[in-house]
């Protein structure tokens, strides 16, 4: 199988390929022959199919080391029982999930039982009023786990601040813009003047988000030992998902205010929509000139975009006829545009008239993400019972809100054809 390293080589080829025929095209001011369109149609496509295979390697590369990796330090835990230890209930979890409670001992019983969450939320969704049905706070490892495969299947939560709290009560926090705020020479003897920093204040809630139910077959949690590993990553893919569609797009009223939705329109497209899914060169420029270079500093600047817009961007090139896409050779690199990595976010909108479906600037300073600790799993034994299934929810609380509007800005395509 080759390495992530040999992938991106031969993506880099596949590339090349297709700079060689837009090259050809362009010097001979003409368009694509039809037999050029095909190839290039082909060659596009065995790109994305090498870009969908170097994410899927480094995302089993990064499971493997973050499952090989003794501290867990940088994950917040969860109110687990300090003398039972995680390792302890770990084991005792991956019992409850595989068998139920039924096939457990008296003493793993009484360590669950002392994870037991009796949140008012979770009994109304246990509904069935039976222990089996109750919702139990997760080990760490599971956690872990869980906000691991959040952050592939939401990449919001990849770039993004996110910040943990141990209550979910409203928290209302700072909002504020200090780039227009400068010191200044004070001369001798002179008092200093005043500069205060204006402050605005959005609250973050903690809207209860679920996985929706998930049915397992007790064959399939009686065979396989790592069904807690399983579970968490289908659990933690179905909350990812919802979570970076409200993160990304949310209205801001009973969900999150997601970033595109917040976002100042910094340009509009001037290209076409036939050629170029509307965005131009000069428009790329000028979304880039439009944040102030301030924002620079900490993470960084990037790109965020719908595969869509990265589809028809591929095809511009700078002043001196270069293609300005410029693809990653290198494990870790992220692909580039104008010199600024580029994340891909497909709940953004897709290319259209009047679509927002590029932004720019520093993410993590522009947006702010709140998780709630506490992951809670319901376990459904009597409900599926005649299927010989068990039913699995998960319960994620978490919100989001604009924290600086002027770190990131979004491109707007043209209104017309």
């Amino acid at each position: 199988m080759p390495t992530t390293q040999q992938l991106r080589e031969q993506r880099a080829n596949i590339w090349s390929q297709m700079t060689e025929i837009m090259d050809g095209a362009s010097s001979a001011g003409r368009d694509f022959t039809a037999e050029e369109t095909q190839k290039y149609d082909r060659l596009e496509a065995d790109l994305d199919a090498k870009d969908v295979e170097v994410q899927r390697l480094e995302r089993h590369e990064k499971r493997a080391e973050n499952l090989s990796r003794v501290d867990r330090s940088g994950v917040v835990a969860p109110d687990v029982d300090e003398e039972a230890g995680d390792g302890e209930y770990g084991d005792v979890f991956n019992k409850f999930i595989r068998f139920g409670r039924e096939e457990m001992s008296v003493d793993d019983r009484k360590l669950l039982n002392a994870q037991f969450r009796a949140d008012k939320a979770i009994k109304m969704a246990a509904a069935s009023g039976t222990p089996a049905a109750g919702g139990y706070a997760v080990p760490l490892a599971f956690r872990e786990k869980f906000v691991e495969t959040l952050k592939w299947y939401g990449p919001m939560l990849q770039v993004a601040e996110v910040i943990e709290t141990e209550s979910g009560v409203n928290l209302p926090w700072p909002t504020n813009d200090d780039t227009g705020n400068v010191g200044a020479i004070l001369g001798e003897n002179a008092a200093v003047t005043e500069q205060d920093v204006t402050f605005s204040t959005a609250g973050l809630d903690s809207y209860m988000y679920t996985s929706k139910l998930l049915r397992a077959s007790l064959q399939f949690l009686q065979d396989r030992p790592d069904a807690d590993v399983w579970l968490a990553g289908k659990l933690g893919e179905r909350v990812g998902r919802i979570l970076n569609q409200h993160f990304t797009t949310g209205t801001g009223t009973a969900q999150p205010d997601g970033i595109v939705t917040s976002s100042t329109v910094a340009v509009t497209g001037s290209g076409s929509l036939a050629t170029t899914g509307g965005v131009s060169y000069d428009n790329l420029v000028d979304i880039v000139e439009a944040i102030d270079p301030a924002y620079g500093a900490a993470n960084g600047q990037q790109w965020m975009m719908h595969q869509t817009a990265r589809k028809a961007i591929r095809k511009l090139k700078d002043t001196t006829g270069q293609p300005i896409w410029q693809p990653s050779i290198q494990a870790g690199i992220p692909d580039t545009l104008l010199g600024y990595g580029v994340q891909l976010n497909n709940d953004m909108a897709t290319v259209a008239q009047n679509s927002k479906s590029i932004g720019f600037g520093n993410i993590a300073q522009a947006y702010v993400i709140r998780l709630v600790t506490g992951l809670t799993t319901l376990r459904l034994t009597e409900r599926y019972a005649d299927f010989l299934q068990v039913g699995f929810l998960a319960f994620q609380r978490a919100d989001g809100t604009m924290q600086d509007a002027s770190a990131f800005k979004v491109f707007q395509t043209t209104p017309t054809a």
